[in-house]
């Protein structure tokens, strides 16, 4: 069960409410037993979670040390900065302090600095009342930490000019594919693709740059849309991450698999099939995603 200690509130007190909900069954001597241990003045207000049994002294040293009760946010790769912060805001734990328009990143020290991307997807343990900045700024501080880590000890020879231009493409391997193997494939895809000068050509940007307008289904028409994200009309990255990246998808564009692929194209089991050349990546798209229909494909070239 959870129990509360309220700031402020006398050790004489806490003993005769733990007492009226049937926790403590001899409050005098627990009381006594705290004042002769010099303790009853150290209970620290906050939140617990009692098991049964209840030892009386081990009850109150965990007042005294303030262990208490910690609850929990899982932030999932591939989230938005919108989903991130409706999670953080519905949590019940967590006390929202935020404006709805409020500018996280200047608050975290990065002025001018899109939030998107920049917080690390994980399970956060913390207590009740913990602020909403304060648990953005911890997912912060552990996306830079994972990212300046994975940038020091980067492969030679990249074409990226940042470690945020590598969150920008970590962003994207991530929404490309779900199987752990293909990340240092579809990572060195794109890389390569980014020093020939190609575009990206990645659905997962258009998508993103569509917002609320898209409706699941990804239509021609939608992918000549003119955006900043559409990666088929504009060449290099997008101008800012499209979701969380795993720590995965970091180290996966900083130490991409040795290829000599450009392209690649879904099979429809979740998995890619990569191609060398534009002729064979042609022949995949017409097996994998038209049915073997070479006349759909002509129609949209």
């Amino acid at each position: 069960m959870l129990y509360e200690i309220k700031p402020g509130i006398s050790f004489k007190r806490v003993a005769a409410d733990l007492h009226a909900q049937g926790i403590l069954s001899r409050p005098i001597y627990w009381r006594f037993m705290a004042f002769h241990q010099g303790k009853a003045n150290k209970i620290k207000a906050g939140q617990y979670r009692l098991r049964s049994p209840i030892v009386p002294a081990q009850l109150l040293d965990l007042f005294v040390n303030g262990k208490t009760a910690l609850f929990r946010l899982t932030l999932l790769e591939g989230w938005t900065y919108a989903q991130v912060i409706r999670a953080v805001r519905s949590h019940p734990q967590i006390l929202c302090t935020l404006a709805p328009d409020a500018d996280v990143m200047s608050m975290l020290g990065q002025k001018e600095m899109p939030p998107e991307g920049w917080f690390y997807p994980n399970t956060y343990h913390f207590p009740k009342d913990t602020t909403d900045l304060a648990f953005l700024k911890r997912a912060y501080r552990l996306m830079r930490t994972r990212l300046e880590k994975e940038w020091v000890s980067r492969a030679s020879n990249l074409p990226l000019q940042s470690p945020y231009e590598a969150l920008i493409l970590a962003s994207i391997v991530e929404k490309e594919t779900a199987i752990p193997a293909e990340r240092t494939l579809i990572a060195a895809v794109f890389l390569s693709r980014l020093k020939k000068g190609m575009r990206l050509q990645t659905d997962p940007t258009v998508i993103y740059g569509l917002g609320e307008s898209y409706n699941g289904d990804l239509s021609y028409q939608n992918l000549r849309r003119d955006t900043p994200y559409n990666t088929y009309l504009h060449r290099g990255l997008p101008p800012t991450p499209i979701a969380l990246p795993s720590a995965a998808a970091l180290h996966a564009v900083l130490n991409p698999a040795p290829t000599k692929a450009l392209y690649f194209v879904a099979k429809g089991d979740g998995s890619h099939y990569f191609s060398e050349t534009y002729k064979e990546h042609r022949q995949a798209v017409i097996k994998y995603q038209l049915g073997g229909d070479a006349h759909r494909y002509r129609a949209h070239e």
